[in-house]
């Protein structure tokens, strides 16, 4: 499939490092410590703002105390973060001015495992702390494409969580889902086209700076 766009919003966690084991590290620790249990949080935590996450076990006057332990558990937990296939590739072919990082992470961690991932961390990222509610709704993806100044609808939104899909889906752009934490059949139905990693991906800049992506699907997508 081709995508012709001139602007790249990319999530971070799961499409271009893998944090996966460390995301679920610190969410099994945390939920150990105050007796909740780790399966249930794992199938909704992965794509969303840990408040939001939090506030479906807790009661909502105990969330910032537990995002700020979890948040401390997550910067311990960086050395296994790396780089996925295909990211840096992409990224360092892109102008400055033509992508975006748009996550639920907070502002601290998120460059601090892009660094460990030796990742760039772009000059607009937008994090947790940047929008009032968090993926699946659209305002991080949104308030990307304004800072670029770029319109919503001529952005890719690289994502391998379904709710940071649907966040693209509501933002009006054009949806590409990676399948490195999720199957691909859970991801298809929120997206335009699914690829195994970014390095299933060739970009092209035309003359006028559109940003030409061509994937290859993935296989039992």
């Amino acid at each position: 499939m081709r995508f012709e766009v001139d602007a790249i919003l990319f999530d971070i966690d799961g499409t271009l490092v893998d944090s996966t084991a460390a995301v679920n590290r610190s969410w099994t620790t945390w939920a150990g410590r105050h007796g909740h249990d780790a399966d249930s949080i794992l199938a909704v935590c992965h794509g969303r703002r840990a408040a939001d996450t939090l506030a479906d076990f807790i009661p909502a006057d105990q969330v910032a105390a537990a995002e700020a332990e979890l948040h401390d558990l997550e910067m311990q937990d960086l050395e296994s973060v790396v780089e996925l296939p295909g990211a840096l590739d992409l990224l360092q072919q892109l102008p400055k001015g033509c992508w975006a990082a748009v996550t639920s992470g907070d502002r601290e961690l998120m460059p601090a495992r892009l660094a460990a991932a030796g990742v760039p961390v772009p000059d607009t990222l937008v994090t947790a702390e940047d929008v009032s509610t968090g993926k699946p709704d659209p305002e991080g993806y949104l308030r990307a494409a304004e800072i670029l100044g770029v319109d919503p609808a001529r952005c890719l939104v690289v994502e391998d969580a379904p709710a940071g899909l649907k966040a693209g889906l509501a933002a009006g752009s054009k949806v590409l889902a990676v399948a490195t934490s999720h199957e691909a059949v859970e991801l298809r139905e929120h997206a335009h086209a699914v690829v195994v990693n970014l390095a299933a991906c060739a970009l092209e800049i035309q003359e006028d700076g559109t940003l030409v992506l061509q994937v290859s699907e993935s296989q039992g997508a």
